[in-house]
This record gives structure tokens, C-alpha cells and sequence, in this order.
């Protein structure tokens, strides 16, 4: 049985990603043109850039709603068990 080599996923540090997301909207660049120049799925910037414009007014002492806040960790929820089932999926066809 030959093992697969597992793609090491990048990580982007919070400066790194506010950079991105504020060329993006301040339509200084394309998410094209950074999502070439960096290597980045597309799809990747625009949830950067969504989510900057989302949490946008709590530059300036807005506070997120309870309800916003909810939603938001109902979505990190099941982004987690979206994860943890692709992950069995995949751990069953190795063995």
C-alpha cells in the first residue's frame, strides 16, 4: 500500500490577510491579480474580503449583535463538522 504525501496547508497571519482584503477593496487589486501573485484559490480572497466588510464597523467601537455572534459561531460549527466528516471519510479509505 503506497502512502500519499499530504499537502501541508499554509497558514496566513490576521496582518497578512487585512493586507489582502483592504487591496481588494479599495480596488487597488483584483482578487485575480492577488489570488495569481500569491497563490491563493480566488474563492479563499473573497471569504477574506466578506469577512473584513463584515466585521468592518467594529473598527469603530460597533459591537457585534448576540445574534450576529451566533450566527457566526454556527458557521465556524459547521465548517468543524464539515472537517471532522471529510476526515473520517478519508481516514476509512486508508485503512
Amino acid at each position: 500500500m503506497s502512502e500519499k504525501k499530504l499537502k501541508n496547508r499554509r497558514s496566513f497571519t490576521p496582518e497578512f490577510k487585512l493586507r489582502i482584503a483592504t487591496q481588494i477593496v479599495s480596488g487597488q487589486r483584483t482578487i485575480a491579480e492577488l489570488s495569481r501573485e500569491h497563490q491563493i484559490k480566488d474563492s479563499l480572497l473573497g471569504q477574506w474580503r466578506d469577512r473584513f466588510l463584515q466585521n468592518a464597523s467594529l473598527v469603530f467601537g460597533g459591537q457585534a449583535t448576540e445574534s450576529e455572534r451566533i450566527a457566526e459561531l454556527e458557521r465556524e460549527l459547521g465548517r468543524s463538522h464539515m472537517e471532522v466528516e471529510i476526515l473520517k471519510k478519508a481516514s476509512k479509505r486508508l485503512l
